[in-house]
């Protein structure tokens, strides 16, 4: 990923994102020079670039982007300089009015009381807007735009579709073609894409939107992920759990979900004429376990771990692929501890989350997230947890950047970026301090010295979702998984309709062996068959002639390669127990 700074690099007048936020204008003139009658929305920049939103007579298409940075251009040399000019809200209003800009009459109640109200101007063209921007639009940058989208006006469904022209900007041609490239690989990798190609999964407007279907091949990913997890999960003294998909309305009532999270929840359903809810999360159903039974400090820790499938509602415009979903399944855990064993305990899932990450390859960063202004429980509360988060991360050595307001509405939390290998940021993993749900549940330990005492509560999700982590992972090995979850890990392939048996000998072998195979045996031609388990980027393909039906060989393809070696079975089946054993990254 391009990493931008907050201050202008050595030889550049002004941050980079103050330039794309001046291109947008820029753009945003040109549309209007050439699409007379056009609405404005909001143009900002984003971290890759910037956007405008625009209300058209007639739909943009693709070919018209080319058009638009050549006026872009013709503007940027006519009329250079912006300039900013503060004006009274009355003003402001009565300005857009007159030019039927009712979206922007609409953004100046947007802007906070007390707050300025600027219009910045190049040429006969003005915009509402705070800044800042650069002071002219001919000097030296590249800039390129990239494509179109639909978007709501602020966001609501029921508000009108705008049209966003999404574009980016540089200082040197050089790091706009470095971009140009990098958007490409994106493009590539873009996990819907490898989805159909791969045959890995589906999603169907019929049954729905924001549910995915796994198709056998990424079933088998996700089969050898939750391998993983679960031992993982096992060395480290966790119990496994399942709890129910839906449950009476008053549960979450009791945890707040009702007061805090309802627009994610989806509508009650009746059973029994009593309302019921499908779980948008699986901490209460954790704690109507605990409540189960009375508990002493010699019970603790417990550590309930679930793959639970929860259900939150996402707006159709923000559904996309596997990273964006209505139903997903998450790598949850519950861990009910003493004041005492806090800090021990976050260190210890901080090191599950070291583990698993690093296993795919992932560097990261760990943020502080703090009290949100819509929380529960008192200050003190919040203090007191925060500081466990502070002390069990200074217990590994985990440097934390602080998220202000970011915390959940229950409890501080630590959230974990990861870095792909494309440089991309992604939320990941979490681990989150409770001191909240225990009382409003009203569970208890006995302690040592005979009194009932809260536990404290750690929510944690080392992967997050299912979904959401392996449609990334899909993306950050380009399909390419490594052998010890690869889809199929081994192709067998004969080269003659009478090595066949040989092949399938051998593969049965390996599948009894746990390995998964595919044994290509059919009549058909072998390089339409190597064609086939290349474009299914398949690790091995194992290939057997005469010689390697007399010598119990086989000759070696790697993906990605067109050399072959030949190696006895025993030998190959070595690497491949090695290769799955270690969790190794070799040929991802």
């Amino acid at each position: 990923m391009q990493q931008e700074s907050a201050a202008p690099q050595v030889g550049e007048p002004f941050p980079l994102s103050t330039l794309r936020h001046s291109v947008s204008h820029l753009m945003a003139s040109a549309v209007e020079k050439l699409y007379p009658g056009v609405r404005f929305g909001f143009g900002p920049s984003i971290e890759h670039g910037f956007y405008y939103d625009f209300e058209l007579p007639e739909p943009l298409e693709e070919k018209d982007l080319a058009k638009i940075e050549k006026e872009m251009r013709r503007i940027a040399q006519k009329s250079p300089e912006l300039v900013c000019e503060e004006v009274t809200r009355d003003e402001a209003k009565a300005r857009l009015a007159k030019l039927g800009q009712t979206f922007k009459v609409e953004a100046v109640d947007l802007i906070p009381e007390g707050e300025k109200i600027t219009f910045w101007r190049h040429g006969d063209w003005f915009d509402l807007c705070e800044g800042p921007h650069v002071d002219r639009l001919n000097r030296a940058f590249a800039f390129k735009l990239l494509s179109i989208a639909g978007s709501y006006w602020r966001g609501d469904e029921k508000r009108p579709m705008l049209q966003r022209i999404y574009g980016t900007a540089f200082w040197k041609q050089e790091e706009l073609d470095a971009h140009l490239k990098w958007l490409e690989e994106i493009k590539l990798r873009d996990h819907r894409k490898l989805g159909t190609d791969l045959d890995l999964f589906s999603t169907h407007q019929e049954a729905g939107g924001g549910f995915v279907f796994w198709h056998p091949h990424l079933g088998a990913v996700r089969h050898a992920l939750e391998e993983f997890l679960a031992e993982e999960h096992q060395r480290r003294g966790y119990d496994f759990v399942f709890t129910p998909h839906v449950v009476r309305e008053q549960v979450f009532q009791v945890s707040g979900h009702l007061q805090n999270y309802a627009e994610m929840m989806y509508a009650p359903m009746l059973i029994d004429e009593m309302p019921y809810r499908v779980k948008p999360m699986n901490c209460p159903g954790h704690v109507m376990i605990y409540k189960t039974r009375a508990h002493s400090y010699r019970d603790l820790p417990l550590r309930f771990s679930e793959l639970g499938t929860v259900y939150r509602y996402e707006r159709s415009g923000v559904l996309h692929g596997m990273m964006r979903v209505r139903g997903f399944t998450q790598d949850d855990a519950h861990i009910f501890c003493t004041p005492d064993q806090l800090e021990a305990e976050i260190a210890d899932v901080l090191d599950l989350i070291d583990t698993v990450l690093k296993t795919f390859g992932y560097s990261y960063t760990a943020y502080l997230a703090t009290r949100p202004e819509k929380a529960i429980g008192s200050e003190e509360i919040w203090a007191k947890a925060t500081e466990a988060l502070k002390k069990g991360a200074a217990k590994r050595g985990l440097p934390l950047e602080l998220d202000e307001g970011g915390g959940a509405f229950y409890g501080p939390k630590i959230d974990f970026k990861i870095r792909d290998s494309l440089g991309r940021e992604w939320q990941m993993s979490t681990v989150q301090c409770d001191f909240n749900l225990p009382e409003r549940f009203d569970i208890v330990f006995t302690d040592t010295d005979g009194h009932q005492k809260r536990p404290i509560m750690l929510h944690r999700a080392i992967l997050g979702s299912m979904e959401r982590f392996i449609g990334g992972l899909i993306e950050h090995f380009g399909g390419k998984f490594p052998v010890w979850c690869a889809p199929k890990q081994v192709a067998l392939i004969p080269i003659r309709e009478e090595h066949a048996d040989y092949v399938r000998e051998l593969a049965k072998t390996l599948q009894h062996e746990l390995f998964r195979v595919t044994c290509m045996d059919d009549p058909g031609h072998m390089n339409n068959k190597i064609k086939e388990a290349q474009k299914l980027q398949i690790p091995f393909m194992l290939i057997a002639g005469d010689r390697e039906v007399a010598e119990r060989a086989v000759a070696v393809r790697r993906r990605g390669t067109r050399e072959q070696e030949v190696m006895s079975f025993a030998d190959f089946r070595a690497l491949l127990v090695r290769l799955r054993d270690t969790r190794s990254l070799e040929l991802a």
